[in-house]
């Protein structure tokens, strides 16, 4: 059991890196083609309209990505009271429960996700007429994805690190 545990906590810490790496580049990106746009923009004076959607797209990736550091960290659902308080059979079983509940809420975000990446196939995007929304809705499931593995990370192996990220 043990060297099971061990092997998802190391799949997990992987995934969860992943995640954080991809949300920092979605965040450089959005940073870069912010910057770029400011420049075509008032500089020279020939706006780019595809940068706003390719900023918005990117920032929706990059919180779907940094859902699942969030987590692993211990920092989306805090009962910081309850968890203080209570003994260690007490701590264990309000964590149980958190993790239930964000379980729950991923699961219906990847599953409507998947939907609505699915439906968006046909829906072209203003500014970016070759791409789909596909692309855009996919941030969903896939950050669900991620977010499933830091929640089952940190039920596994509790961090109380919500006041340190608060920080």
């Amino acid at each position: 059991m043990q060297t099971l545990k061990a092997a998802f906590l190391r799949i997990e810490r992987y995934t969860t890196a992943l995640a954080m790496a991809g949300a920092c580049a979605m965040l450089a990106l959005a940073a870069s083609l912010g910057l770029f746009q400011v420049i075509m923009r008032f500089v020279i004076q020939a706006p780019a309209e595809w940068t706003e959607v390719l900023i918005r797209f990117s920032l929706i990736w990059m919180v779907f990505l940094g859902i699942a550091p969030a987590f692993r960290q211990g920092g989306m659902i805090s009962v910081d009271l309850l968890h203080r308080r209570s003994g260690q059979a007490g701590k264990r079983f309000f964590e149980a429960v958190a993790a239930l509940a964000a379980l729950t809420l991923i699961g219906i975000i990847i599953w409507w996700g998947w939907d609505y990446a699915n439906r968006g196939k046909v829906q072209t995007i203003i500014g970016l007429e070759g791409v789909t929304m596909f692309w855009a809705y996919l941030a969903l499931p896939v950050g669900g994805l991620f977010s499933v593995m830091g929640i089952l990370g940190n039920l596994l192996e509790p961090r109380r690190e919500e006041l340190e990220t608060a920080l």
